[in-house]
């Protein structure tokens, strides 16, 4: 079986972890168990300044950065990644991203999961 899904044909269920929340950018879900696939994905499209709030996940996260600047802060470590640039996250490794470029930060974030599976952590 092959199947083609458009970002345009994505649902709001798919697009925010929170179905009722609406989306603050052009980022959207695309949640591999509603489309017979074994990941899942952001495809995300991040304004300067912003950026998801610290969490982790019981699988590895890797993202592509495709277009922008991004600022990784993961288990106490901060780096920097670019366009090009290859970035994995070890499954259970508390973090989050920063759009530290003056567009916006256009990102493909794999989740090794057919579900999304987010913890989110509390902050001081």
């Amino acid at each position: 079986m092959i199947t083609v899904t458009s970002r345009s044909e994505l649902t709001q269920s798919d697009s925010a972890p929170d179905p009722t929340a609406e989306p603050q950018d052009g980022t959207v879900l695309f949640e591999g168990r509603h489309h017979h696939s074994g990941v899942t994905f952001f495809w995300a499209d991040t304004p300067p300044g912003s950026g998801p709030e610290t969490h982790w996940h019981p699988y590895t996260e890797t993202w592509a950065v495709i277009e922008g600047d991004v600022e990784i802060s993961a288990d106490g470590e901060t780096l920097q990644a670019a366009t090009g640039d290859i970035v994995t996250v070890t499954a259970g490794t508390v973090h989050r991203f920063w759009n530290t470029g003056a567009e916006n930060l256009r990102m493909l974030c794999i989740h090794a999961s057919p579900e999304l599976i987010e913890h989110e952590v509390p902050q001081d």
